[in-house]
């Protein structure tokens, strides 16, 4: 520990992603990246925008894609904004919204992010436990708070909110934002971006990194009313005027405009998936129903850390976390058809 250090960063447990090997002889399920390549499209697009130009700052208001996003969502072109990535966006989001008097709140069992986030703002917070089957229990934030926010999907347990149960909590709660982180959307549920035009202290962020396959890209979007989206503005001009760059901007506006690639993917993963959980089920494992890219299970015998060691043994990438109430659990990313029946086979050979 430096003594040249803050003591906000003395003090901060960073964000642990999931491990990135240098070589390639993993099978990887440990990321929630998606196991096809993005639009051929968007590989084009990128390939042309490589000239010249490059020497030239990006749109620094992301017209073009702010636009697309827009058409995509039926929003107008100032109900959206851009950035590096969700994780920028919600880090943007965090500070124009949740530096209040009142603690945010969001649940104990949700992406690590939001704990990492309080804590380097210095944002009080309150971590609303889940229930026994992990799930959101709106009367437990029936409370005075300085705004919510929430994974739907939810990682790691992939379980989802419904429109109706989203609108009641919006209805319970319209003195402060309401953040929807909706990373995994695009795999089973239905979007909040539908109640934008009736809350406007709703803000959804979306990530073009797993269903559009571009996590090597680094695009994120906020969509909400236009106070909200004013408010990021302010703070990414205070922060970073430039956040995506020119190949970025082209390659996320292509991805958007290959609706059928897109729609293809996603049904592949959501019909590999749901092959995968109907395997392990005859393994004996439990799992938390997903309507995610990634599936949360745990088996009655043998204990999640001993699986993701001899899975890691075996060349195959899981993600187990150690933590309260999910140490039992490993998080595995649906991979392709190929990848999921070879980790089905590994743990058919541990378990029998």
């Amino acid at each position: 520990m430096s003594k040249y250090w803050s003591q906000i960063v003395r003090e901060l447990e960073p964000y642990v992603p999931g491990e990135q090997p240098k070589n390639q002889h993993f099978i990887k399920l440990n990321t929630n990246e998606n196991p096809y390549p993005p639009s051929p499209r968007v590989i084009a697009a990128i390939k042309a925008a490589t000239d010249s130009s490059l020497r030239r700052y990006p749109d620094p208001n992301c017209d073009d894609l702010k636009h697309s996003i827009a058409k995509y969502h039926d929003l107008d072109h100032d109900q959206v904004f851009v950035g590096n990535g969700s994780d920028e966006v919600l880090a943007l989001a965090f500070i124009s919204f949740f530096k209040q008097q009142e603690p945010i709140l969001f649940p104990d069992i949700t992406y690590s992010f939001y704990i990492v986030y309080c804590r380097f703002f210095e944002i009080a917070c309150e971590r609303i436990p889940l229930t026994g089957d992990f799930d959101i229990s709106l009367s437990d934030y029936e409370r005075p708070n300085g705004g919510i926010i929430f994974a739907n999907p939810n990682a790691p347990t992939g379980k989802l909110l419904t429109l109706d149960e989203i609108e009641a909590l919006l209805k319970q709660n319209r003195d402060s934002v309401v953040i929807v982180d909706e990373a995994y959307i695009d795999f089973g549920g239905e979007s909040a971006v539908a109640l934008i035009g009736d809350f406007p202290n709703l803000l959804v962020i979306h990530t073009l990194s797993k269903s559009r396959s571009l996590a090597g890209l680094r695009v994120g979007a906020a969509m909400g009313p236009v106070e909200l989206i004013d408010g990021l503005e302010r703070a990414k001009n205070s922060f970073n005027s430039y956040p995506l760059d020119r190949l970025a901007l082209v390659g996320a506006v292509e991805a958007l405009r290959d609706s059928e690639y897109f729609r293809s993917t996603c049904k592949k993963v959501i019909q590999t998936r749901e092959w995968t959980a109907a395997e392990l089920t005859k393994l004996s494992f439990e799992m938390v129903p997903s309507t995610a890219n990634f599936i949360f299970v745990k088996h009655p015998r043998i204990p999640a850390e001993t699986l993701f060691s001899q899975l890691r043994e075996q060349n195959i990438l899981v993600r187990y976390f150690d933590k309260p109430r999910i140490n039992e659990f490993l998080r595995v990313t649906i991979g392709t058809d190929e990848d999921m029946q070879t980790f089905v086979q590994a743990l058919s050979r541990m378990v029998n």
